[in-house]
């Protein structure tokens, strides 16, 4: 079980503070890594760091800014010498503030180009930044492991019935920036695996189903019957996958789309 082992490494997780994105950083911490809690609010990001192991950290992180992704580069060479893991699970799942205007706005054909250009920044151009300002420095070192957090919707079309409620009304569209910066991030996986492989620098991608956080029960509901295990996921089922791809448990591999939905893409 020693390949499972992140003893001694350094692990980055941006967008740290959300659902899944704390248990990411609990996972690599449960499996011996140093672990960076990197998120816009640092003070919160501290707290949570406080809850994992003794060297890890948190710092606050803005991925559409170039200057603060080197800064937090810097202090963590200062801290620990060296990067080893880098987790991009920072992203924006559009929320519409007035759940009344949410059908209309959300529909294609009245998508507002200023929430598709904020998607691309932090769903794509984010993942780009991170991984050119803090994978350079695996690849210096000739190694490392990034894993860029992907979503069904990138690779199969969001089933817009889902959003139906029971009276027939349509509650909300899954937005287009989602599905096409995700499809997006699978791409760019594989363009760093096969431009950095020479380097020892392995880049895979770790898509996930959807997780249950309070939605509206005829959602669950939906969702559930639509996938082979019955369910939606819990915020904890991605550790393991999670822990493969940055451990040398999956040191052969690269430039993979590691799928983990409870089957919901396999029809």
């Amino acid at each position: 079980m020693k390949i499972f082992s992140l003893e001694n490494k350094t692990a980055i997780v941006t967008g740290a503070l959300g659902l899944i994105g704390k248990e990411h950083c609990k996972a690599l911490s449960e499996a011996g890594a140093n672990v960076v809690v990197a998120d816009i609010d640092e003070v919160k990001c501290s707290e949570f760091a406080k809850t994992l192991s003794p060297q890890s950290f948190g710092a606050s992180l803005d991925v559409t800014k170039p200057e603060t992704i080197k800064n937090l580069r810097d202090k963590i060479l200062k801290k620990f010498g060296h990067i080893n893991i880098l987790v991009n699970n920072a992203a924006i799942n559009d929320m519409f503030e007035n759940p009344k205007a949410a059908s209309k706005q959300s529909k294609f054909e009245n998508y507002p180009l200023e929430l598709w250009q904020k998607s691309v920044d932090v769903n794509l151009t984010g993942v780009f930044l991170c991984s050119q300002i803090l994978g350079s420095e695996m690849a210096k070192q000739k190694s490392g492991s990034i894993i860029n957090i992907a979503s069904t919707y990138g690779i199969a079309a969001p089933d817009q019935s889902l959003y139906i409620k029971q009276d027939g009304t349509q509650s909300f569209f899954k937005p287009p920036a989602y599905s096409a910066t995700k499809g997006a991030v699978i791409m760019f996986t594989k363009y760093l695996a096969a431009y950095w492989g020479k380097d020892g620098v392995r880049v895979n991608t770790l898509t996930p189903g959807g997780v249950e956080n309070n939605q509206d029960e005829f959602f669950i509901e939906k969702y559930s019957a639509k996938t082979p295990l019955g369910r939606m996921a819990n915020p904890y089922d991605y550790k393991g996958a999670l822990i493969f791809l940055a451990s040398d448990a999956s040191s052969y591999m690269t430039g993979a789309n590691l799928v983990v939905d409870g089957g919901w893409t396999c029809w």
